[in-house]
């Protein structure tokens, strides 16, 4: 991709002579050597040509004399109004910076960023390419509507042979004058316009004469084939001067059938024959690489230019209402030939507005092009329109635009293609008004145009005009080029794009998001609309991937936070190490396909890290509620890099930046053995740390058994049932009462419950178990349990297992500052409960659901395994010294069961009221 410059970088300070110059390559093609044209020659004259086309000459009586005078003029204001809206748009986004080669792609990618701007782009290209062929064509039939040899006029010279080989050889012998024009850059070009600016504008002051200086006449109309093929009476048309009779005539609307295809006329058919002859105003934005200043000239020569071809339109609009019959207006409409002065004179201002529109059209479409093929976004397709002279002309792109327009030509008759035509100008002019209203909308420091004429209600009416508009020629082109424009933008953003141009909807983004934080007030929580925001601290990825997709599963649309703790002092390092991290922590999220926030920082110790990012992560009412940890062992790390699909496949490097693959940014697993960045001690203080900020804590235990299909995106993708167990109480503490309805119980109850409803955990079932003493009852406190399920609506099979038949009845409780064993109980003891309970845990897995209650003889049929289970984790000691041998009771409690999360929880979590 084209990289792009910095704002403030593409412009020298200052010239040789002390003046700001733009810098080479800012510019068009060639750079500021190839800026040479004036406002008047590079916008004015080619947007007055574009915006009369064929239409001022063969089109104004056909409009007054259906629509009458009064809805003629309403509906050219409506017209100029819906260009007017977009001519605003265009005018703040163009002298908010250097515009570039490009014109309406160059705003529109710029603002709504590659995929956008590239479909939008292509499609006004299209648009130009036909519309180049469309007044191609249409000069071909003036040209033999008065000199074919089938003119069935009063005035036909029948000179030149007709036919669909000789109509299409006339086309093609103009269309390689337009384009000998156009390859020779824009210069001629312009020379070319001005000269065609002159006979079209001499043709006009002819007309306008005549409708003085002319007396009343009849005119001889073409005369119609009667019913049996006969032929009718010839018919005639008044041009009566200026007659108050005649005026009153014309101001009411007549729609009649159109002469010329048979159809009945309406307002909606009318307005868009006078709509497509006025949608040029991008005329001279497309040639924004070859203006002295875009900047100044775009702005200025448009609106000198819509401000003048309205003008004339009102003034042809009134001297034809004032001077000719209904009849002439609605049966002739080449009218002007018949009372000009010098009749030859209107022919060479048709056939010079239908020259200039296709130039126009052909030197426009060759920028659009150019513009893409260096933006490089639909690759090699376009590379040879990136050729240019070295005088920085285009040809390339003039001569691939040259032979599509020619292939084309070939179609003949494009009478359903100009509405096409005109439903793609549509598009990017919405295009460009949806552009300004975004940058408005976002309100940017850095939007800030020298045109101040404009508001965001503009820049929407003009959206929804033009849309309008498309469904008013056109609903079915109108719906096509939606889809088209929908596709081509699923392309690119498949294909990827430039980075480096700046997304308004980034910014539009941050100013929604801003303004919604500000209204999600924390003194409005409630427990019925709690879910897990997660903060998941992680030292090397490469041996977390499976623990970081498992946290994603369970975060249930809330916030997912990825932590890192960098060691390091600030003050002895010659600047920040984390700030150049956050790219590649960036692709990680990306590649491994997780909804995550990455958040890094520097400690001089990963738990003072932990209490930083504990504390400071998140923003208003979305901060981390529960805190993430891989469990502490001596299992060897892995690097999942090399084994998992996402990150064992090749990196693209020939896009835009071409960053290197995530397995150089980050470093291999640390060896069995060599020593870590966090100690036993630490690891038992952040978790404490974190409960004491009232954060939940949840401790994962070999989350890289899981298999892949239960860590992926879709489904769980195998017919093999699974079981979750879940054991809501404190198994380091047999008689500790009723742990399954205490908070910590009832958050293991909510997470494993929430786990379950992500499509790839479907198909596993969910088992409660009740520890029961050696006294209790059985079936009391399932009876329990099962009636607070059913207020929670948690779906669980209940089952009971005897437990603590080893504690002596006259045995104290535990001390409550440990919460795990009794504090006079001797570490040969407590290692023998936690032995103990992981043995009952592990007896349980892989059970089928028909096991009674407690040991062997409550059946061992077959049945789905357990694939994750949750364990009550104890709060840690409140004596330091203690952590060790409660780290050590952990593992002990947790070894070989498999994927395991140890949770404790603080908050209460769960509602049973509406």
């Amino acid at each position: 991709m084209a990289s792009e410059s910095s704002p403030l970088l593409a412009y020298r300070l200052l010239g040789e002579e002390g003046a700001a110059l733009p810098a080479n390559g800012a510019g068009g093609p060639g750079g500021a050597s190839a800026r040479k044209l004036s406002t008047f020659l590079g916008v004015v004259v080619p947007t007055v040509l574009s915006m009369f086309s064929i239409v001022v000459f063969l089109r104004i009586g056909f409009v007054v004399g259906h629509a009458g005078l009064l809805q003629a003029l309403a509906m050219l204001l409506v017209a100029y109004f819906i260009l007017a809206l977009t001519v605003l748009s265009v005018c703040a986004i163009a002298t908010n910076g250097a515009v570039q080669g490009g014109g309406a792609y160059f705003m529109i990618s710029r603002t709504l960023g590659p995929e956008v701007g590239g479909s939008i782009g292509l499609m006004f290209y299209l648009a130009n390419v036909c519309g180049c062929a469309v007044s191609l064509l249409g000069l071909v039939e003036s040209v033999l509507d008065v000199f074919g040899a089938d003119a069935t006029g009063p005035s036909g010279l029948q000179v030149l042979p007709q036919g669909y080989g000789w109509n299409l050889l006339y086309g093609s012998l103009l269309l390689g004058l337009v384009g000998g024009v156009c390859t020779l850059g824009a210069d001629l070009y312009a020379r070319a316009s001005f000269l065609t600016f002159l006979l079209v504008s001499g043709s006009l002051t002819s007309v306008l004469i005549s409708f003085v200086a002319v007396g009343p006449r009849n005119i001889p109309l073409t005369p119609r084939p009667g019913r049996n093929g006969s032929s009718l009476p010839p018919r005639f048309g008044h041009f009566t001067g200026f007659n108050s009779s005649t005026l009153k005539d014309n101001l009411g609307a007549g729609y009649a059938e159109d002469y010329t295809t048979g159809a009945m006329m309406n307002f909606a058919s009318v307005f868009a024959v006078l709509f497509n002859g006025c949608t040029g105003i991008m005329a001279g934005a497309n040639m924004s690489g070859e203006l002295k200043d875009p900047s100044r000239a775009i702005p200025l020569g448009t609106i000198v230019a819509v401000a003048y071809t309205l003008f004339v339109y009102v003034l042809l609009f009134f001297l034809s209402s004032c001077t000719c019959d209904r009849t002439l207006l609605q049966e002739d409409y080449g009218f002007f030939r018949a009372i000009s002065l010098w009749p030859p004179l209107v022919l060479i201002g048709i056939y010079a507005t239908a020259l200039s529109a296709s130039m126009s059209s052909l030197i426009g479409a060759s920028r659009i092009l150019h513009a893409l093929a260096r933006d490089d976004l639909f690759g090699v397709i376009l590379a040879p329109a990136k050729v240019v002279s070295q005088g920085g002309n285009p040809w390339g792109a003039v001569l691939y635009s040259w032979g599509l327009v020619q292939l084309v030509l070939l179609a003949g008759k494009l009478n359903t293609i100009a509405a096409v035509v005109t439903v793609f100008y549509l598009v990017a002019y919405a295009a460009v008004d949806l552009s300004c209203l975004s940058l408005e909308w976002a309100s940017a420091p850095n939007f800030r145009p020298t045109f101040s004429l404009f508001s965001w209600h503009t820049c929407l009416l003009g959206v929804a005009s033009c849309l309008l508009m498309m469904f008013l020629i056109s609903p079915g082109a109108a719906g096509g080029s939606l889809l088209l424009m929908g596709l081509l933008a699923a392309l690119l953003t498949a294909r990827g794009g430039p980075s480096s141009w700046g997304y308004v909807s980034q910014a539009l983004l941050f100013h929604q998001v801003r303004k919604y934080l500000l209204r999600l007030d924390v003194r409005k929580d409630h427990v019925k609309f709690w879910r897990p925001q997660l903060l998941l601290l992680v030292g090397n990825p490469r041996g977390a991937l499976p623990l970081l997709r498992l946290a994603n599963q369970l975060k249930k649309g809330g916030l997912y936070v990825l932590g890192h703790v960098t060691l390091g002092d600030l003050d002895s390092l010659p600047s920040d190490p984390v700030q150049p991290q956050y790219g590649a922590w960036l692709s990680l999220v990306d590649r491994a396909q997780v909804k995550a926030f990455v958040d890094l920082t520097l400690s001089p110790s990963v738990r003072q890290g932990a209490q930083h990012l504990l504390r400071i992560s998140g923003l208003g009412g979305m901060k981390p509620n529960t805190l993430v940890l891989g469990f502490y062992d001596d299992a060897p790390p892995q690097d999942h890099f090399l084994t998992d699909p996402a990150f064992s496949e090749p990196v693209d490097n020939t896009r835009e930046g071409g960053s290197p693959a995530l397995s150089t940014l980050f470093p291999p697993p640390r060896a069995p053995g060599s020593p870590r960045a966090l100690s036993p001690q630490d690891y038992v203080a952040t978790v404490a740390d974190a409960l004491k900020m009232n954060k939940n804590v949840v401790l994962a235990r070999a989350s890289g058994a899981l298999p892949p299909e239960r860590l992926s995106r879709g489904s769980g993708g195998t017919s093999q049932l699974h079981h979750v167990d879940v054991w809501p109480l404190n198994l380091l503490r047999p008689r500790g009462g009723p742990g399954y309805v205490d908070v910590c119980g009832l958050f293991l109850l909510q997470m494993a419950t929430i786990l379950g409803m992500v499509p790839a955990w479907h198909s596993a079932r969910l088992r409660i178990f009740l520890c029961l003493g050696p006294r209790e009852a059985p079936g009391a406190a399932e009876g329990r349990l099962r009636v607070l399920l059913s207020q929670l609506r948690i779906r669980a099979e209940v089952q009971e297992v005897v437990w603590g038949e080893g504690a002596e009845a006259g045995e104290p409780e535990a001390e409550e500052e440990g919460d795990f064993v009794n504090s006079r109980q001797g570490d040969a003891e407590a290692e023998a409960l936690a032995r103990s309970a992981n043995a009952l845990v592990r007896a349980q897995q892989g059970r089928g659901t028909g096991g009674g209650p407690g040991g062997p003889e409550g059946g061992d049929a077959e049945g789905p395994t357990t694939a994750l289970t949750f364990l009550y984790l104890p709060r840690p000691p409140a004596d330091p010294a203690r952590y060790p041998r409660y780290l050590a009771l952990l593992e002990t409690l947790s070894r070989d069961l498999g994927p395991t999360l140890l949770v404790h929880g603080v908050t209460p979590v769960t509602c049973t009221d509406l």
